[in-house]
């Protein structure tokens, strides 16, 4: 019997199953039908409007400034490099990377051993050239005396020969005297001629004296200026840089040893694009003494002067492009030959120009303004400069307009947009303060204290401006909703 009972209780449940089955798809069979007799309706479609960046424009006065990237040099770098070759007996304290030195300074020594030893024969050597001066001066006079005596001799000799031959035309004189006395005049006359050509010989000798006397001079000079040469001075004021002497070294004549550097007349070196350097030039096609701005950003610390451009590149180096530009540095502040420092390059006023951002410029030179009804207009501008992440733009049909700061593929003539202008959110307001009673400060203050997860410096700032005559409502409202009202 209870097998009986239990098969019966069994199929009851199951025909209770399967009923309710039946009862449930005939509902859905009957939804379906209701939903597919209904009448379908189209949806209505509504336009999309894209949220924009957008920038008013304003005409004004811009100074459009090139950036460049050069290098520090120093208008003034004379090379240590010795004329003399020999040992470094002497060497100044100074004498090492960084070392300051005044003009005239003594830097370093080379022996002079040498040096002096040839200055002292060339003293000698002019002092023998001297003494043959002095000799060659006297033998000139003694045969310019010798030569006057002769003549004078030669005179009287002619004197008597021209007497005897008077006396012979007379009859009182004989031919033998008057040959006589013709031989002794003409042995005068030859005795002149000797005495001339001493004399002669005297000049030429005071004249090769003379020249001797200046050749030592010439070799004297020579030695006196490589003596100095062994002693090398300061020709400015500067420091030393690159320094490769070591006092009792060996070097030979025109080794470079250093370098000395005049800090304060420096110079930076820079190139830009052609297009640039023209904006550069004045209309004779001269190129204008434009101010620069000259920073060395290394890290956050920035150390930054100022300078005039002065000349440019006489050529281009094979491989470069653009033009090299050269600026004079008004003062150094910290700047050192060899830095690498930005260029800023300031160009001259333009009036009646907007700067907007350089992704609101198309390609194509356009822009996308927004009418009075906030739908996009394709607007043609004239691009004048680049600014880093901004451009320079002519476009007086633009200004007191809005236009789209951030152009996407997205954004085209006609479209529907809601701008939202930078600058133009609106201010926050100030909280809102309330004066609490007694009762309720206190309170307040006693739910504070008693929050055991609440940290401690939290808890004295809030009880601080629980204690005040003002606090604020929200405050107020957020202890009081977690104490329960």
């Amino acid at each position: 019997m209870r097998f009986f009972r239990r098969g019966l209780t069994g199929l009851s449940i199951l025909a209770l199953t399967l009923g309710l089955l039946a009862y449930g798809g005939l509902l859905v069979r009957g939804a379906v039908q209701e939903r597919m007799a209904k009448e379908s309706r189209v949806p209505q479609v509504r336009e999309r409007v894209f949220s924009v960046n957008a920038q008013r424009v304003t005409g004004e006065q811009v100074t459009p400034v090139l950036t460049a990237y050069g290098e520090i040099k120093s208008q003034r770098t004379l090379e240590i490099r010795p004329a003399v070759g020999g040992m470094i007996t002497q060497m100044s304290e100074n004498f090492v990377d960084g070392g300051s030195f005044a003009k005239g300074d003594v830097m370093l020594r080379i022996d002079d051993a040498d040096a002096r030893a040839a200055f002292e024969s060339a003293e000698a050597d002019v002092l023998d050239a001297e003494a043959e001066v002095r000799d060659a001066a006297r033998a000139l006079k003694l045969a310019k005396d010798e030569t006057e005596n002769a003549q004078e001799q030669a005179d009287l000799r002619i004197r008597a020969f021209e007497r005897q031959q008077d006396l012979r035309k007379r009859g009182v004189g004989t031919d033998t005297a008057v040959e006589v006395a013709e031989l002794a005049a003409s042995s005068a006359k030859a005795a002149v001629l000797t005495r001339r050509q001493a004399l002669a010989q005297a000049e030429a000798r005071v004249d090769g004296s003379a020249t001797r006397l200046l050749r030592a001079k010439i070799a004297l000079a020579d030695a006196e200026r490589r003596l100095g040469e062994t002693e090398i001075t300061a020709r400015f004021d500067g420091m030393l840089a690159s320094v490769k002497a070591v006092e009792g070294r060996l070097v030979s004549s025109n080794e470079r040893l250093a370098e000395l550097v005049d800090p304060r007349e420096l110079e930076v070196a820079f190139r830009i694009s052609t297009q640039d350097y023209s904006l550069l030039l004045d209309a004779e096609g001269a190129l204008k003494p434009a101010r620069v701005r000259v920073v060395l950003d290394d890290f956050g610390v920035n150390l930054a002067t100022e300078g005039v451009l002065t000349r440019e590149g006489a050529a281009n180096t094979t491989g470069l492009t653009g033009r090299a530009l050269f600026a004079r540095l008004d003062q150094a502040k910290g700047l050192k030959p060899g830095d690498f420092v930005t260029v800023e390059l300031q160009e001259a006023p333009l009036e009646n120009v907007a700067i907007v951002p350089a992704t609101a410029l198309g390609v194509d030179n356009t822009v996308l303004k927004i009418n009075d009804e906030n739908r996009l207009e394709l607007v043609k501008v004239e691009l004048l400069r680049r600014q880093g992440d901004s451009v320079i733009i002519a476009a007086p049909e633009l200004y007191g307009a809005l236009v789209v700061s951030k152009r996407t593929p997205l954004l085209g003539p006609g479209i529907s947009v809601k701008p939202l202008v930078a600058g133009a959110a609106p201010k926050a307001e100030p909280p809102a303060m309330i004066e609490l009673s007694e009762e309720r400060r206190g309170k307040l203050m006693d739910a504070v204290k008693a929050n055991g997860r609440m940290p401690e410096d939290v808890k004295t700032r809030l009880l601080t401006r629980l204690a005040e005559k003002q606090v604020p409502a929200a405050m107020v409202e957020r202890i009081e909703s977690r104490m329960g009202g």
